[in-house]
C-alpha cells in the first residue's frame, strides 16, 4: 500500500468525507433516535467490529499496560466519546449539519488551550489570530441570518451544546496524548470506546426515561440511518484516519481531516437542503481557516 502515491493522503482525504456523510446520516438519524441511544448503538457496533480487525492487523486487546493508562483511556472515553459524542448529536439536532460544522472549528483552540495548561505547551501569534476567528466564525452564526430557519432557542442550546461537546472531546484526547506516542492506536480506541459505552450505561440506568430513550432505536424508519451511520462514523472513518496518520505526516493528515467541516457543510446544503447564506460560509470559511492556524502555525 505504500507504494501507491499519496496513498496516506488519500485515506486522510478518504476520512474526512466519510465523517461528513456520517453527520449528515446522524442528522436524519436524529429525527427519530435520542442522542443517548445513538451515541450508545454507535459505539457498541465498533467495539463489535474493532475486536476482529484488532486480531486480523496482528494486534491483541491485552496489551501490557499498567492499570493506570487502562484507567486514563477509560476515563478518556467516558468524556470524549460517552458524554462528548452525546453533546454533539444534541447540538446537531438543535442546528443542523451546516451550523454544527462551525461550531466543530472550536474543538483546535480547546486542544491548544489544554495543552498550553497541562503539558506546557505555548501559544503562537498565528495561534492567537486563529483562535480569534474561529470564535468570530461562531459569532456570525448568532446573528439573525446567519441562523435563520433555526428557532432563538434551539441556536442557544446547540450552540451551547457544541461548545461543551468540543471541550469534553478536547479534555478527553489531551489527557492521554503523552501515552498515545507509544500505545497502539487501535488497542487505545477500543479501551477509550469502552470507557465511552460505561458512561453512557451509567446515565441511561439512573434517566427515567431510559425506556422510552432505548425505544427510539427500535422506530423502523430511522434504522438505516443509525446503522449506516454508526458503521461509517464509528468504525470506517475512524480506520481510514489510522492508515492516513500511518502513511502520511500527521500534519497533513490533520489538515486534510479539517476538510470534513466544509465537506459537512455542503452536503448539508445538498443532502438535507439546510440553506447557505453569506453569513453561514463567512463562518465555514473563518472557522476551518483559523483551525489550520491553530494546528500548524
Amino acid at each position: 500500500m505504500e507504494t501507491i502515491p499519496y496513498f496516506g493522503e488519500i485515506m486522510a482525504l478518504l476520512t474526512a468525507a466519510m465523517w461528513a456523510i456520517a453527520v449528515i446520516l446522524f442528522k436524519k438519524s436524529g429525527e427519530t433516535v435520542h442522542p443517548l441511544a445513538l451515541n450508545l448503538f454507535k459505539n457498541v457496533l465498533a467495539v463489535v467490529l474493532f475486536v476482529p480487525t484488532i486480531y486480523i492487523m496482528g494486534r491483541t486487546l491485552a496489551y501490557p499496560a499498567s492499570h493506570s493508562d487502562y484507567l486514563l483511556l477509560l476515563i478518556s472515553g467516558g468524556l470524549g466519546i460517552g458524554i462528548s459524542d452525546s453533546l454533539f448529536l444534541a447540538c446537531l439536532n438543535r442546528i443542523g449539519a451546516g451550523l454544527t460544522a462551525i461550531v466543530d472549528c472550536l474543538y483546535s483552540p480547546f486542544v491548544i488551550g489544554l495543552s498550553i495548561l497541562w503539558l506546557a505547551e505555548s501559544l503562537s501569534v498565528w495561534q492567537v489570530v486563529g483562535v480569534v476567528m474561529i470564535i468570530s466564525a461562531v459569532m456570525t452564526i448568532t446573528s439573525r441570518k446567519g441562523s435563520e430557519q433555526v428557532s432563538r432557542e434551539n441556536l442557544i442550546w446547540g450552540i451551547t451544546y457544541g461548545v461543551l461537546a468540543m471541550a469534553t472531546t478536547a479534555v478527553g484526547i489531551v489527557m492521554i496524548k503523552p501515552m498515545l506516542g507509544h500505545s497502539p492506536l487501535l488497542w487505545a480506541t477500543e479501551v477509550r470506546l469502552v470507557g465511552g459505552i460505561i458512561v453512557l450505561v451509567l446515565i441511561l440506568l439512573f434517566h427515567p426515561a431510559r425506556r422510552r430513550i432505548l425505544g427510539t432505536l427500535f422506530i423502523a424508519r430511522g434504522w438505516g440511518y443509525t446503522f449506516s451511520g454508526s458503521f461509517i462514523g464509528a468504525y470506517l472513518a475512524m480506520m481510514l484516519w489510522l492508515g492516513g496518520m500511518k502513511y502520511t505526516q500527521a500534519s497533513i493528515a490533520a489538515a486534510l481531516n479539517q476538510l470534513s467541516n466544509i465537506f459537512i457543510f455542503i452536503f448539508a446544503f445538498l443532502l438535507l437542503k439546510e440553506p447557505i447564506n453569506f453569513q453561514r460560509t463567512i463562518g465555514i470559511i473563518l472557522g476551518v481557516a483559523g483551525s489550520l492556524l491553530v494546528m500548524f502555525a
